[in-house]
């Protein structure tokens, strides 16, 4: 899921508010129609978020730092390394037909050049599984996480990252390419850079600490991480890691769907604001769009919006949810047609749901989100998927296990998977193919 992350939601040149209801009023109803045939419906995961004990992972020594921002320290997280064959079980008992996870560099590479058999033949059994179940494994490459080693060098601002990521995705495509429908090279790459416009180019508050920390006790001088690092240094890296991973990927596997995924917080410009949101779009949303270019497919991650001013965010009109997020469905249309504009690729919703212990506004979100995506698909935009954040509840980094995106509960004594009441709802939509959206 998405770090506190801001995007651009309209175009450069027309930074206003209101097209998803523009859009709204202009098309006809859709409203009981089936999405199209083979339209995907998944859930989502990430392996720091939920598998456990991810000790070779960067977070992993921010999270147990004295005096470390983190709420809590992942610690056996939802303990999914050893139960996703019950994870997988959740998705397909649900009628989905994918479940999108990420596969821990961390884990397979642990020193740089040496790459774990046992870790990769781990990842190998999760696509096996999935295949059992009738589900797509759509893998992500790196989200969020990083081996240590590698964040000691620099992270994303080392200019040797890109070469070794595109070597790590060669590793994974040649060993399980066969096994997966997708993969998503990096999640959410623009979002340090976007917090960094947003901020005036400056880091988030409490940050410095945590850095300089890691670097002592990584023996490091250059240590960055992803959102904790210089947001705006790392945005090349993400781009040219991105675009030699894809290259590896195909050479491997050229019929291989491969895209990246993009937090795409929809914007708009308030009084006075024409000119940060300007900044925004032109140094951390317009440059990822220009490397998705040629993608198979482009991720879309939208959870609220932002509105700016002069010096920064205003005020929130709605009523605020976990995480600081703004309730505000609407932003996934006004996102997908973005992107889809931008770049034109084919949309697949790789994350999109709600921070609420109320599981009765996330139903009501979902509803409207997926109504909004309905009239996206009406005017003729490509989506191929709608994979909902997340499957269960989860660790969501810096907050730690307090905010509730699952559609599972998870007992963290236990870690028993219970079902909430959205689940039910969001797998009669999926069997219906949208058809139950109101």
């Amino acid at each position: 899921m998405n770090r506190r992350t801001f995007a651009a939601g309209a175009a450069l040149a027309a930074p206003l508010v209101g097209a998803a209801a523009r859009s709204a009023a202009a098309a006809p109803s859709a409203a009981g129609k089936p999405f199209p045939k083979g339209f995907q419906w998944g859930a989502a995961t990430a392996a720091h978020q939920i598998e456990g004990n991810n000790v070779n992972a960067d977070f992993w020594l921010m999270e147990n730092l004295k005096g470390s921002p983190f709420k809590e320290p992942s610690g056996d997280a939802c303990d999914s390394y050893y139960r996703y064959p019950e994870d997988i079980a959740l998705v397909a008992g649900m009628g989905m037909s994918t479940y999108r996870y990420s596969i821990e560099w961390a884990r397979i590479e642990p020193e740089p050049g040496r790459f774990s058999q046992a870790e990769l033949d781990h990842y190998k059994r999760m696509a096996d599984e999935c295949r059992r179940r009738g589900l797509k494994p759509l893998a992500t490459y790196v989200h969020f996480t990083s081996p240590r080693w590698l964040s000691a060098l620099g992270g994303w601002t080392d200019p040797s990252t890109p070469d070794r990521f595109a070597a790590y995705a060669d590793r994974v495509t040649r060993e399980m390419g066969d096994l997966l429908d997708g993969v998503c090279t990096i999640n959410e790459p623009n979002g340090p850079t976007e917090d960094w416009a947003l901020r005036g180019m400056k880091p988030i508050p409490g940050s410095q600490f945590v850095v300089a920390a890691a670097a002592k006790a990584a023996g490091s001088t250059t240590w960055s991480t992803f959102g904790l690092g210089d947001g705006a240094r790392c945005r090349d890296g993400y781009i040219a890691g991105h675009r030699k991973a894809r290259a590896a990927i195909k050479a491997t596997r050229p019929r291989l769907p491969v895209g990246i995924t993009l937090a795409l917080t929809e914007l708009s410009a308030g009084p006075g604001g024409e000119a940060l949101y300007h900044q925004i779009y032109a140094e951390a949303r317009k440059p990822f769009y220009d490397a998705a270019r040629g993608d198979d497919f482009i991720g879309v991650q939208t959870y609220t919006r932002l509105r700016v001013g002069p010096t920064g965010k205003l005020p929130p009109t709605e009523r605020m949810l976990m995480m600081d997020y703004e309730y505000w469905p609407q932003s996934l249309e006004a996102c997908v047609r973005e992107a889809a504009r931008e770049t034109g690729c084919p949309i697949l919703v790789t994350e999109n749901g709600i921070g609420t212990e109320n599981d009765e506004e996330r139903i009501a979100y979902t509803d409207a989100a997926l109504a909004g995506l309905r009239r996206c698909i009406a005017d003729g935009i490509d989506v191929r998927g709608y994979i909902h954040w997340s499957l269960m509840d989860n660790f969501e980094w810096l907050e730690g296990y307090r905010p509730k995106f699952g559609l599972f509960a998870v007992d963290r004594t236990t870690f028993k998977r219970t079902p909430k009441p959205s689940a039910a709802h969001l797998a009669k939509i999926a069997r219906s193919n949208g058809a139950v959206i109101g």
